[in-house]
């Protein structure tokens, strides 16, 4: 989920406006709101201008002269309290000259950990099947690319297997890496630029750098087997700190821990396919389409005791909004536009 920004210094292109007397607009600089840079930040090099003809396609640009590192990730901050704050409203979102996942997407589930008898291995792959072509992830097609293809609307459960902690219990965030691509190089999952590789950790496995303390999941990217392959994080935060991953400590699926993990899979899948490089759609935070709307659900109803405001299949969920682009900005959980 959240990237920590860099903050892009724009010394050459103020001395570029001094030299030839005229001021330069194509460069947006990118601030560090609530999430800061860390130290070794790097610059996200100048992509070219995006077509002017499609009313709705703000575009951002910067300069750098370093190259992206191997390694990062965007995280979901934990739940500190009911929706975002309202600059996050405020502030629009913005193409940044990165693809985005046209489509077809394919979903890649890696079970870490036990999971024997938990309902979570039904009530995870139920919504990986449905969520293509469902009215919230149909938001995800205002969001496109420099030759104006959008993402697709085509979701499936391509596989999903098991893995008995192969890393062991604690988790590094090169471990959770390292779990995809030895599934990939084993031939355990199959080599797809075109998929999103999901390792879902049981309630007993930590991710030590930082879950449910500062964040409920993250999605990234790497060279895997010569290919650009997309992978998240998702635990069960049921031991480890529910309540900083769940608005409620009931779920409508009768399983909380499962249920919160919808939530979060929910977020990084739309992040994922419209910023899967980390160099899409943001905006001037660095928030991504989920981010602008993480802990803010909308119009609930009841189910089994529980909130709930997605109905796919034959279930319900509580899934966090997701964000509008275009003429009609804003969160909801169907299109604006």
């Amino acid at each position: 989920m959240h990237l920590r920004r860099p903050i892009i210094v724009l010394a050459a292109i103020a001395l570029m406006a001094t030299i030839t007397g005229s001021p330069s607009s194509s460069a947006v600089a990118q601030t560090s709101g609530a999430y800061p840079a860390p130290s070794g930040a790097v610059l996200r090099p100048t992509a070219p201008s995006a077509p002017t003809t499609h009313p709705h396609f703000a575009r951002a640009t910067n300069t750098s002269a370093k190259k992206p590192p191997r390694f990062r990730k965007k995280v979901l901050p934990i739940r500190h309290k009911a929706g975002v704050s309202r600059p996050a409203h405020l502030k629009p979102i913005r193409y940044h000259g990165g693809p985005v996942m046209t489509g077809p997407t394919h979903l890649y589930l890696i079970w870490y950990g036990t999971w024997d008898g938990n309902s979570a291995t039904t009530i995870l792959p139920d919504f990986a099947s449905s969520i293509g072509g469902s009215p919230y992830y149909a938001i995800n097609a205002g969001y496109m690319q420099m030759d104006f293809s959008t993402v697709g609307p085509e979701v499936t459960l391509a596989d999903q297997i098991a893995d008995a902690y192969s890393q062991g219990k604690r988790l590094t965030d090169t471990d959770v890496r390292q779990i995809v691509s030895a599934a990939i190089r084993a031939g355990t999952l199959p080599k797809d630029e075109h998929g999103i590789y999901t390792v879902l950790t049981s309630a007993d496995v930590v991710e030590t750098s930082g879950f449910t303390t500062s964040y409920c999941g993250w999605h990234s990217h790497a060279r895997m087997q010569k290919a650009d392959i997309k992978f998240a994080f998702i635990g069960d935060p049921t031991t480890q700190g529910l309540t900083h991953c769940s608005a409620q400590t009931v779920g409508p699926n009768g399983n909380p821990g499962a249920d919160a993990m919808v939530s979060v899979f929910a977020h990084e899948i739309v992040e994922t396919v419209t910023d899967p490089d980390a160099d899409a759609w943001y905006d001037s935070n660095g928030n991504e389409n989920a981010d602008k709307c993480s802990w803010t659900y909308g119009k609930t109803h009841q189910v089994n005791g529980a909130k709930a405001n997605f109905s796919l299949g034959a279930r319900e969920y509580l899934i966090q909004q997701n964000w509008n682009t275009g003429k009609h900005q804003g969160c909801s959980m169907t299109p604006l536009n």
